[in-house]
């Protein structure tokens, strides 16, 4: 039945009016750039660095597939296919970095990865605000030093002689010194050890910032219901950073075919190459040191390859377990 009310027809056209305009069309791709030309402006910059510097030289990956010398160019070098790709495969060098690449990788997924999540669960626990941002700033400091002074560091701490570990291992527990540096056996652990005391403090940052988020009323009802600080880490802080968890270790399975040149640099030497020649040395040493350009960027690109299906595969089984995943 109809309403013959004063002003009935007004109420309901004023409100149609309201659902119209509350309702509009999604706005076109020139309308937001019109809209937010500002945020498109500061973006720009970003884009460029990423177009000239991560882009542009993927193009030079063609010559993994041509016999690259410098005065003929990319172009003009001669086509081989698959030749620098095939001689890879039957290289005894190749299968050997690729073996200490994995292995230093994992030993630093194994013990590194999970270091940054205690000493940011520890440090989340601090009440004293002065000395939690004091312990903050001690174990970001390294992430700062360049592994030129680092390493220099870490070798003269383990150093035979006037090394503080190896003084304490013989005054303390009678223990001969050891030449960390120099044995095939200590040299991964070394290795490992560093790359934890550089990054550890640096990587606390997102799961610090990813706990403050977690609602505190959580914290109060498990405080009712009887759970002392560790219940409350394992039920509550844990599943409250878990999909940041998920995201840091897909990202980090990206680079389990890469390990920093510098650091590896600084510390091998002669008496260690079994263990600590990797992908990036053997690149430094066999592409700019030997000029073999092309055989270097076959590797550099089967290292891609690798690292791509190793950030799908991880991706996927984190969705599996219900994350979100990057994408």
């Amino acid at each position: 039945m109809k309403d013959r009310r004063p002003g009935s027809e007004t109420a309901l056209a004023h409100s149609t009016s309201i659902i119209t305009r509350t309702n509009p069309r999604r706005p076109t791709f020139r309308n937001r750039l019109k809209r937010d030309k500002h945020l498109y402006m500061m973006l720009l910059p970003v884009i460029v660095f990423y177009l000239l510097f991560k882009y542009t030289p993927m193009i030079g990956e063609i010559i993994a597939f041509k016999d690259y010398r410098l005065g003929d160019g990319i172009f003009g070098s001669e086509w081989v296919g698959f030749k620098h790709f095939q001689s890879l495969f039957v290289s005894i060098d190749f299968w050997r970095v690729i073996r200490n690449t994995l292995l230093l990788n994992v030993y630093s997924l194994v013990f590194g990865f999970p270091v940054p999540i205690i000493l940011a669960l520890l440090l989340n626990e601090v009440r004293k605000e002065w000395y939690k941002r004091t312990v903050q700033n001690l174990l970001y400091l390294p992430h700062f030093i360049s592994w030129v002074v680092l390493g220099g560091i870490f070798i003269a701490i383990l150093s035979p002689s006037t090394g503080v570990v190896n003084a304490v291992l013989e005054h303390v527990f009678g223990i001969e010194p050891i030449y960390f540096m120099a044995s095939s056996a200590w040299w991964p652990v070394a290795y490992t050890m560093s790359g934890i005391w550089r990054e550890a403090g640096w990587g606390t940052i997102l799961y610090l910032a990813a706990m403050a988020s977690i609602d505190p009323q959580l914290y109060e009802a498990a405080k009712i219901d009887g759970a002392n600080k560790l219940r409350q880490i394992w039920h509550i802080t844990l599943p409250g950073i878990r999909s940041t968890v998920a995201i840091l270790l897909v990202l980090r399975m990206g680079h389990m075919m890469d390990v920093g040149l510098e650091q590896t640099l600084i510390l091998q030497n002669q008496s260690v190459l079994d263990v600590a020649d990797v992908i990036s040395t053997y690149v430094y040493r066999v592409g700019l040191q030997n000029m073999n350009y092309s055989y270097t960027t076959a590797l550099g690109l089967f290292q891609s390859a690798v690292g791509l299906i190793l950030v799908i595969g991880v991706n996927r089984l984190t969705r599996s377990f219900g994350e979100k995943g990057l994408w």
